[in-house]
């Protein structure tokens, strides 16, 4: 990292110079394993299994069942998973891959708004690396006095959101100069976020021979019950396959909203995204197109879950046609959204 430092006019002759007070813009996406072993993929799951935030299961009753039966098998058939999406030449997941490129373009469209240097952008992973403590340490030393924190989900979630604030607090929580600190809200409904869904999907569909029977938005589930606590996430998702129906110009039917990654035995939100592609193909709508609006970037739940388990439970059922439509991952339009959401929320830090 290059760091510009400053002599304090009225220190005295041997005070240390200190770098130059600068605005940073923290990104925090889910997270990754470092690599696909069974030690490297409990460490990740042990991290993200372990969140009051994810799992809220009293720690006595939960703990026992994930440290001897849940961490003892996963690793493998997670490490598997991974292995079939990971990005060999980089050695990386995708999500890592792709949120360094998004990283790439929005500071350089920042950059171009304020000026070269002026704004510090960079990204943590709420479990794994680049953690969010190690992130924040090295914007600090790079003189950010104030620092956003924009997590990338555009629909919020206590699960997900909330988690990635709560770790970017305790961070804040363990050094002695806090910088000062906001939170970026979620970006659901706005027009240039539902603009980029709606082009990523008018650009797939323009590639088909045939238009799909209907397009399936596919979020990432949550049990019910937390919905009921009063968590929005539920609300926001449907909201978000309105806007983007209504920014297409389609009848009220042409879109559903479903739920996947279902995990554990409790009921989630529901329909859940399996069992819903199925009874699509049985009921006779054999071609369908499958979005996932709440996903910043391709990762395991899109690049192995939607376009793998559920695209082969759709074909086993009668299904003929499946189309995945990708994240909006470093699409320039979507760079476009989240450089508004930024510019907005650094106003009165940076003109």
């Amino acid at each position: 990292m290059t760091i510009a430092n400053r002599i304090l006019p009225h220190a005295p002759a041997d005070h240390p110079s200190v770098p130059v007070p600068r605005v940073g813009v923290l990104l925090a996406n889910l997270g990754t394993p470092d690599s696909t072993d069974y030690w490297s993929m409990r460490r990740y799951l042990n991290e993200f299994l372990s969140d009051k935030r994810v799992i809220d299961y009293p720690t006595w009753k939960w703990q026992p069942l994930l440290q001897l039966i849940i961490l003892s098998k996963r690793p493998f058939t997670s490490g598997n998973n991974y292995r079939t999406i990971w990005n060999e030449e980089r050695d990386e997941s995708p999500l890592m891959t792709i949120t360094r490129d998004q990283v790439r373009k929005l500071r350089a469209a920042i950059d171009s708004r304020y000026g070269a240097g002026n704004v510090v952008v960079d990204f943590c992973m709420r479990y794994g690396n680049p953690s969010t403590r190690d992130v924040l340490d090295d914007m600090l030393a790079q003189g950010c006095e104030r620092i956003l924190f924009l997590p990338l989900y555009p629909q919020y979630a206590g699960a997900t959101s909330a988690t990635a604030n709560d770790q970017f607090f305790r961070a804040l929580m363990e050094v002695k100069r806090q910088p000062a600190a906001r939170t970026a809200p979620e970006y659901f409904a706005r027009p240039s976020y539902i603009e980029a869904l709606a082009a990523s999907v008018e650009r797939v569909y323009a590639t088909l021979d045939k238009r799909p029977d209907v397009l399936v938005a596919s979020y990432h589930g949550m049990p019910k019950r937390y919905h009921r606590e009063g968590d929005p996430y539920h609300c926001q998702c449907q909201k978000t396959s309105r806007l983007l129906r209504e920014r297409l110009g389609w009848g009220p039917d042409s879109i559903d909203t479903t739920f996947q990654s279902v995990f554990g035995t409790e009921e989630w939100l529901r329909p859940y995204t399996v069992e819903h592609v199925v009874q699509l193909a049985e009921a006779g709508k054999k071609s369908i197109a499958v979005i996932s609006p709440a996903f910043s970037a391709d990762c395991i739940e899109t690049l192995e879950e939607i376009n793998g388990e559920i695209r082969e439970a759709f074909e086993h059922a009668g299904g003929e046609s499946f189309t995945y439509v990708p994240c909006l991952n470093d699409d320039d339009l979507h760079i476009a959204a989240l450089l508004e959401v930024v510019e907005e929320n650094l106003a009165g830090w940076i003109d």
